[in-house]
């Protein structure tokens, strides 16, 4: 049973630190982590805090083409590729953010598991007692974990063990909570750095591997554009590399290709 989406509004404290105006923002939960790091900057620039959900990225493309209102989306370079396509995205904003491998998780304490390749993985998550992933129809690293899983041979073994929520975020957080010994998350680097309590074990391996590409783009129907815009500057700025890295980002090119369009 999927868990709700993970939503970023400002709190009380946001808006005594950073005012009550804000660009309103749809995203995919690998980016939740980065833009939080951001928008510190964000205000100091423009006087605006931003009102952010962050969720699987098929619920999201759903929601900007059912009409609602948005000023920046940060989604898959396929997602903003077809909604520039229908006119959703203003032209020539999208703007690439970086790469973001999905791979496993385990709670702070574990002892880190073996999935240098496919023997391994299988072994791996065959031993699991629990495996924590986001939503397995509509995210991204969702629905690649339900094929990595056919791949092995093991849809049917782990069936019973699958525990999924509406994003990885969501995922790594109940995961950390619940503390279950010999549990495994399956989620994007971003979201596993992101949660206390939770280590990366590493990218999924070889022919399982997944790196997705992440892109920002403004609204055609904005009310913000010109704060949306700066926004995706300060997301994409060279001289917060090492905030993307930390975040769980990497450099265009630097992982294997999207397998397929997703």
């Amino acid at each position: 049973m999927t868990q709700p989406e993970s939503k970023r509004s400002p709190s009380a404290d946001d808006r005594a630190a950073y005012g009550t105006e804000t660009i309103k923002i749809l995203s995919g939960g690998a980016a939740n982590g980065l833009v939080r790091r951001l928008e510190a900057r964000f205000y100091r620039e423009t006087g605006l805090s931003t009102d952010g959900d962050y969720g699987a990225v098929g619920g999201m493309v759903e929601r900007i083409r059912g009409g609602e209102a948005v000023d920046l989306m940060i989604l898959t370079k396929a997602n903003i590729d077809d909604l520039t396509a229908s006119g959703h995205v203003l032209a020539e904003s999208a703007r690439h953010i970086g790469r973001v491998a999905t791979g496993i998780s385990v709670n702070q304490g574990q002892p880190i598991p073996s999935i240098a390749d496919s023997a391994s993985l299988h072994r791996t998550l065959s031993a699991a007692s629990a495996l924590y992933v986001p939503d397995t129809r509509q995210s991204t690293a969702g629905r690649h974990i339900l094929s990595v899983l056919g791949a092995l041979g093991l849809a049917q073994t782990m069936q019973g063990r699958l525990r999924e929520f509406k994003n990885g975020l969501t995922a790594m957080q109940q995961m950390a909570l619940d503390d279950v010994p010999g549990a495994l998350g399956c989620t994007q680097i971003t979201e596993i750095v992101a949660t206390p309590g939770v280590v990366y074990a590493g990218d999924l391996p070889g022919e399982h591997g997944l790196s997705t590409t992440y892109t920002a783009a403004v609204s055609s129907a904005a009310t913000r554009p010109a704060e949306a815009t700066i926004f995706i500057s300060i997301l994409t700025d060279p001289a917060e590399a090492d905030t993307r890295r930390d975040s769980g980002f990497s450099t265009i090119g630097q992982h294997i290709e999207e397998s397929a369009k997703i």
